[in-house]
């Protein structure tokens, strides 16, 4: 499982960015191997990070080259302050089982405790 972080400034988002940023995670679901999405905001509010999911590389290669995602990587400027990626292989990922999560939990729920 791979996942990558697109960690982001928002400046001046307009109309064309949210239907181009619809389009874009319509696109991301119809790829083959995407498994899922979630997004994360730091405590300040000042940087945004949404992680996808895939099954392997080619999924995301596939995403990655999209005309879309192309077309809005051309115009990021536009829209962000500034962005980092991280591209990750997710090697292991375990909870105590009180809530799904798009990544295998590797460990049994535990039972909760009773007085």
């Amino acid at each position: 499982m791979i996942s990558a972080s697109f960690i982001f400034t928002e400046t001046d988002l307009d109309e064309e960015f949210f239907k181009l940023d619809a389009m874009i995670a319509e696109a991301a679901e119809k790829t083959p191997g995407f498994l899922g999405k979630e997004g994360w905001v730091t405590l300040d509010g000042g940087k945004k990070n949404s992680v996808y999911y895939w099954e392997d590389h080619t999924a995301l290669r596939a995403f990655s080259t999209h005309p879309l995602h192309l077309e809005a990587k051309a115009q990021y400027a536009k829209w962000y302050g500034g962005f980092h990626v991280v591209i990750s292989e997710v090697i292991k990922s375990y909870g105590e089982g009180a809530f799904a999560h798009l990544t295998p939990n590797n460990r049994p729920a535990r039972k909760p405790k009773t007085p």
